[in-house]
């Protein structure tokens, strides 16, 4: 009986980066190390550190060959982890919720940029998800009152924990609702959304770990993927105050069509397209006059 080849944490790693590079992954050193991290229950420095040399036990190396047989199937990352940084802070993902992308922080940084001169803030994010802007602006904003909405329980679930992780749950406020449906005639002074964008024809082009995985709720925009964007537009304008704003961000070959929609409601006062760190159009800002 011939004994199974011992492999230290380190030649797995370059191994495995490899293996993942000759199937044509898009990130294959980056998902061998959070991966074999994750497998291994340290940091990914680790594997460059202390634990380089370590001897990876038979439960680690069944635990990240499982991993990476679920990574090549498809599965992305941060289902595998059940984790993503988002702002600088750690969220909880399930595939109960979209993936926080880092373009998105777009919409919390001009959120922050324009509260700093409001005492206390009022702030309505719309299809909250994991709730990663919603907590994003909590910690930030140590006197915001957030009211985090979602039609989906099990994403308000998710964005709960997260809450609780960084320790802004008693100023979020969670609600199961379409939009603004059970919130009757409240407003905020900034009302932000990450709706979903994709046009329901386009879906099928989308990388088989988006739409394989991801929920599809959180993704299709219906036809030209304007049927959430045009109702959250409109019923906007009556949870707004004075002066307040919404900040919504866009697929990026929406620009025009998305400008065109908001500028055709008089009580909005349009701003420059934000745009985010591939320099592409993302996010829209828009005053209530």
């Amino acid at each position: 009986m011939v004994a199974e080849q011992t492999w230290s944490l380190g030649a797995l790693l370059d191994w495995t980066a490899k293996h993942l590079a000759q199937k044509g992954m898009e990130f294959p050193r980056l998902d061998a190390e959070v991966l074999l991290a994750h497998a291994a229950g340290c940091k990914r420095i680790d594997l460059y550190g202390i634990r380089h040399a370590e001897v990876a036990s038979p439960q680690t190396r069944q635990k990240y060959r499982d991993l990476i047989r679920r990574r090549m199937e498809g599965c992305p990352v941060a289902y595998l982890v059940g984790r993503k940084e988002f702002f600088g802070l750690e969220f909880e993902v399930t595939p109960a919720v979209l993936i926080p992308r880092p373009d998105s922080e777009h919409v919390v940084m001009e959120c922050l940029g324009l509260a700093k001169a409001v005492e206390l803030v009022h702030i309505a994010d719309i299809g909250a998800g994991s709730g990663n802007l919603a907590v994003a602006l909590a910690k930030q904003l140590p006197k915001a009152q957030v009211t985090a909405i979602d039609a989906s329980p099990d994403a308000l679930a998710v964005a709960r924990k997260n809450a609780d992780k960084h320790g802004v749950a008693e100023r979020i406020r969670f609600v199961q609702s379409d939009l603004f449906a059970a919130l009757e005639n409240e407003q905020f002074d900034f009302i932000v959304s990450n709706p979903p964008y994709v046009a329901s024809e386009e879906m099928s082009k989308l990388p088989p770990g988006v739409r394989d995985y991801e929920p599809k709720s959180a993704l299709d925009g219906g036809p030209g993927g304007f049927a959430v964007f045009d109702r959250l537009i409109d019923a906007a304008r009556q949870h707004l105050s004075s002066g307040a704003y919404l900040l919504v961000e866009i697929g990026a070959p929406q620009e025009e069509q998305a400008r065109a929609r908001i500028s055709g409601f008089a009580e909005y006062e349009l701003a420059p397209t934000i745009h985010d760190y591939s320099g592409h159009p993302r996010v829209l800002k828009a005053r209530k006059k």
